[in-house]
């Protein structure tokens, strides 16, 4: 345990005497999703013992204008996976975070902002799904981030504002009067690297 102490004391000192990512410039991006599925915190309760049941990932490109308060638009493919009593939901999405950012401790950074979501695909296992109610909408990205020189890390939460449900038909073509609320709720851990 002492041993590990130290190891993080290290690691923290080395960390901090690391400049920051400095100035503008754009990057690329990757890394981990894990959805809720109705209230977060009891869907994360409920889905310890099968972690990989609401994991997703996601890839894409940012930009960065500005150093200690800064500006970053990102454009994220993600994919998230969902899971139901009656069966898997997963969904293609394009997601385009517009984040407001500030330096608040060395590489350490605090941010938050609208994200802009739209829908590319859905699918429900052993259903269709005919209908999602909107295939745009809008969302509130914020978290933490710590960057390294060009490489960067960050945790955020994300949060859609309104409503999104989908309709589904079984094989017969019969409209099922069961909803989903297609809204996201989730935690995103990033890789960035900026070029």
């Amino acid at each position: 345990m002492k041993n590990l102490f130290f190891t993080a004391l290290l690691v923290a000192g080395f960390s901090t005497s690391l400049f920051a990512q400095k100035g503008s410039g754009f990057g690329i991006k990757a890394g981990l999703n894990y959805g809720g599925n109705g209230d977060y915190f009891e869907s994360v309760n409920n889905n310890f013992q099968n972690p990989d049941q609401n994991i997703g990932y996601h890839i894409g490109v940012f930009g960065k204008l500005g150093n200690r308060l800064y500006f970053r638009p990102e454009l994220v493919y993600t994919k998230v996976k969902s899971d139901y009593n009656a069966g898997d939901f997963d969904m293609q999405k394009l997601d385009v975070p517009l984040l407001v950012g500030i330096k608040v401790l060395g590489p350490v950074n605090v941010f938050a902002g609208p994200s802009l979501q739209y829908i590319l695909d859905t699918d429900f296992e052993n259903l269709r799904v005919d209908d999602i109610e909107n295939d745009f909408s809008v969302g509130l990205n914020f978290g933490i981030g710590l960057n390294l020189n060009r490489l960067g890390i960050d945790l955020r939460y994300e949060r859609g504002f309104s409503d999104n449900e989908a309709t589904f038909i079984d094989n017969n073509n019969i409209i099922s009067l069961d909803r989903l609320d297609t809204r996201p709720e989730q935690l995103i851990l990033s890789l960035s690297y900026k070029i």
